[in-house]
């Protein structure tokens, strides 16, 4: 069970500093975690609950926001958050306009929207949030409202529906969200605005939205976000972010002249957010590959792109569990990282049945060719060892 904060407990949390460090001086580890709580409880009675739990957010939230030690959360809120840098991504399409962050939560994605807007106004039902989102951005105006009932004009719009039900399932009908998606675009009519959705939905029952873009960090794809009005830019963007170097992005205005042949000296598995937002054929084109199959998204080539992780074919052919077993053994690998496409194979099933022995390591690719199942024998190359952008 998670904490219930109550708005005392935000009143409280907004002007206790020493007692947070108090607390954040503690392990709270699984060994030391029921002393630890005693420790805390001696010391701060009923407010130990709230202070533990803002501690231990905190702690979680290094992934999500730039200073963690300033914020509150709770922990609903934070698994929601968008990452920071996600986040001002995000916030660069609105710079300089008036914005309405109309389910503001915490105030996660409306910092970053303040940071770059002309006006920057939060808003969300939930009092306890709204109280947190009035401490973690101070400057922004927020007001309880709710998101179907605009109490703004003239501002572009942002929402990030709740997509987990009770129960912590997630959601994936834009019905499903709360509020719900077509309810939401049709309460806000003719204005420019942004919703972060779930990147695995189905887009096509979104006749209302003017781009989607799927976004992903350090190789995850964290969001997808649905942009309409002057906000949108093109059909169907992917933009990839890192922690470290450059980010790109490539969208369905470029060419997609992709030819489909046997493997070259090279297999790419594209970024997810690429995959997601269908767009397999404009990144093989930018890079000179070609793919397999075209129903796979693996492509192939003779120079990989540069920056990125890529498979050096070592040898490929039919896929059988006793064939592969023999090549892996001829090569003396013992370990071996199991990649699957369009095949119905599970790598953890897999692995202890290919009695892999050796000192060598190798990464198996999984796919098939029109119907033939394959199996392309690679060595792992990372992209430091390549070169810097894709």
């Amino acid at each position: 069970m998670t904490y219930e904060f109550t708005l005392a407990d935000v009143a409280y949390l907004r002007d206790a500093a020493e007692a947070l460090a108090e607390v954040d001086r503690l392990p709270l580890t699984g060994a030391s975690y029921l002393t630890d709580v005693a420790k805390a409880r001696a010391r701060l009675g009923e407010r130990a609950g709230a202070v533990l739990e803002t501690v231990l957010l905190r702690r979680k939230a290094v992934t999500k926001v730039d200073e963690p030690h300033e914020w509150l959360f709770t922990d609903s809120a934070l698994q929601q958050a968008t990452p920071a840098p996600v986040a001002r991504l995000r916030a660069r399409r609105f710079a300089g306009r008036d914005v309405h962050d109309v389910t503001c939560s915490v105030g996660v994605d409306l910092a970053a929207l303040h940071a770059g807007a002309r006006l920057a106004v939060g808003s969300d039902l939930d009092p306890v949030r709204l109280a947190m989102a009035r401490h973690n951005v101070p400057d922004a105006a927020l007001v309880r409202a709710d998101a179907l009932r605009p109490v703004t004009r003239g501002a572009a719009v942002f929402a990030d529906p709740a997509r987990r039900d009770a129960a912590g399932r997630r959601r994936w009908r834009a019905s499903d969200f709360r509020p719900p998606l077509d309810e939401l675009a049709d309460a806000w009519p003719g204005a420019d605005f942004a919703v972060k959705c779930a990147p695995g939905m189905d887009f096509a029952q979104l006749p209302w939205r003017g781009e989607v873009e799927l976004v992903s960090l350090d190789g995850q794809v964290r969001e997808a976000c649905l942009w309409s009005g002057s906000l949108a830019t093109t059909g169907r963007r992917a933009t990839v972010l890192r922690t470290k170097g450059p980010e790109w992005t490539v969208t369905d205005e470029e060419p997609d002249h992709c030819q489909v042949a046997e493997v070259g000296e090279w297999l790419v598995d594209p970024d997810g957010a690429v995959v997601r937002a269908g767009l397999v054929r404009q990144y093989a084109a930018r890079h000179g590959l070609w793919q397999l199959d075209e129903r796979i998204a693996y492509l192939t080539g003779d120079t990989p792109p540069p920056g990125i992780r890529a498979f050096r074919v070592l040898e490929d052919g039919h896929y059988s569990e006793k064939e592969l077993r023999k090549r892996l053994r001829a090569k003396e690998i013992g370990r071996l990282e199991i990649l699957v496409r369009g095949l119905d194979i599970d790598p953890n099933t897999l692995r202890p049945r290919l009695k892999l022995r050796g000192p060598n390591e190798a990464t198996v690719v999984l796919t098939r060719v029109g119907r033939t199942p394959m199996a392309f024998v690679c060595e792992a190359v990372l992209g430091s060892e390549l070169a810097s952008d894709p």
